[in-house]
C-alpha cells in the first residue's frame, strides 16, 4: 500500500471468510482502502476479490490469538502511515461440546482470539483515532451474548464480554468524535459451526442468515453511529427482545436444546 490515496483506511480482522469478508466488501464498495487480517489460506482469495472492487488492500496473515500476531498487524497498519478511519474487530472462533470434556487449549484459544486480541488491537489503534477526533469502531458480538450458553459456555461468555466492553468504550468516548457500535448477529451461514465441531446440533441444522445481509446492516449501523444492531432475520430481533425478560436459567435450558451435541437427531 505505497501509492498515495485520498480514500479513508479501514482495518478488518477475520476478513478472509464469512461476516468479516462481507464487512470488508462493504468498506471497499463505500470507498475505503483496507488492511485485512486473518490466519487461513482464504485470505489470498479475499485479497483478490477486494482489490477488484477498487482501492488498495493490504493483507496481513497471522494468528491474532497470539500477542505477536496482533503486534504484527499493528505494525502493518503503522507502515501505511495513514490514519485509521474505521476498525472492525470481527475475528472470532467458537468451540462446541461439554466444557469438562473439551480441550483446555481450544477453550483458551477462544478467549485469546475473541477477547484478548480484541482488547489488544483496540488499545493499540484507538488512541490515535481519539487523537484525530474521528473514527468508527465496530465489534462483532452475537445474540449469544445475551444468553448463558451450555455446550458453548466459553464462546457465549466471550461475546458477552465484547458487548459490554464496546458499550463501556462508547460511553467513555461519547465526546471524542469516535463512535463504537456492536454488531449482534444470530446463526449465520458461515464456516463457524464446522470449525466449532457443532454440525450435529439443532442450531447448526436450523435456519441461518446471509452473512452479506448481516455485514450490510452492521456497516450501516456503524456509519450511523448507532450503539448496536441485532442483524439478520426478524427471528434474531425477537430472540434479543425476549432475552431481556427471560430469566437466565430458562435461557440456558433453551440454549441447551439447540447446542447439545447430537440435538439435531
Amino acid at each position: 500500500m505505497t501509492t498515495p490515496s485520498t480514500r479513508p483506511l479501514a482495518v478488518v480482522t477475520g476478513a478472509s471468510t464469512g461476516i468479516g469478508r462481507e464487512l470488508a466488501k462493504q468498506f471497499a464498495r463505500h470507498g475505503y482502502d483496507l488492511v485485512i487480517a486473518a490466519e487461513n489460506p482464504e485470505l489470498d482469495d479475499a485479497h483478490r476479490e477486494l482489490t477488484a472492487l477498487g482501492g488498495q488492500v493490504l493483507a496481513v496473515r497471522g494468528d491474532l490469538a497470539s500477542y505477536d500476531g496482533v503486534e504484527n498487524l499493528v505494525a502493518a497498519v503503522a507502515s501505511t502511515r495513514r490514519p485509521v478511519a474505521a476498525l472492525a474487530v470481527n475475528a472470532g472462533v467458537g468451540v462446541g461440546g461439554a466444557f469438562v470434556d473439551g480441550s483446555l487449549r481450544d477453550e483458551l484459544n477462544v478467549v485469546h482470539l475473541n477477547v484478548t486480541s480484541a482488547v489488544h488491537l483496540t488499545r493499540r489503534l484507538l488512541p490515535v483515532m481519539v487523537e484525530q477526533a474521528a473514527g468508527r469502531v465496530l465489534f462483532t458480538s452475537s445474540v449469544a451474548a445475551m444468553t448463558p450458553g451450555p455446550f458453548q459456555a466459553v464462546y457465549n461468555a466471550t461475546k458477552a464480554f465484547l458487548a459490554s466492553f464496546a458499550e463501556a468504550l462508547r460511553d467513555e468516548l461519547k465526546d471524542s468524535g469516535v463512535t463504537v457500535t456492536v454488531l449482534m448477529p444470530g446463526p449465520t451461514d458461515t464456516e463457524f459451526f464446522e470449525r466449532a465441531g457443532m454440525t450435529d446440533t439443532k442450531i447448526a441444522q436450523g435456519p441461518k442468515d446471509d452473512p452479506a445481509q448481516v455485514a450490510e446492516q452492521g456497516f450501516a449501523a456503524m456509519m450511523a453511529g448507532k450503539d448496536k444492531v441485532v442483524a439478520g432475520s426478524v427471528r434474531n430481533k425477537v430472540q434479543a427482545t425476549a432475552a431481556r425478560a427471560v430469566p437466565d436459567p430458562a435461557k440456558a435450558a433453551l440454549h441447551r436444546k439447540m447446542s447439545e451435541p447430537g440435538s439435531a437427531d
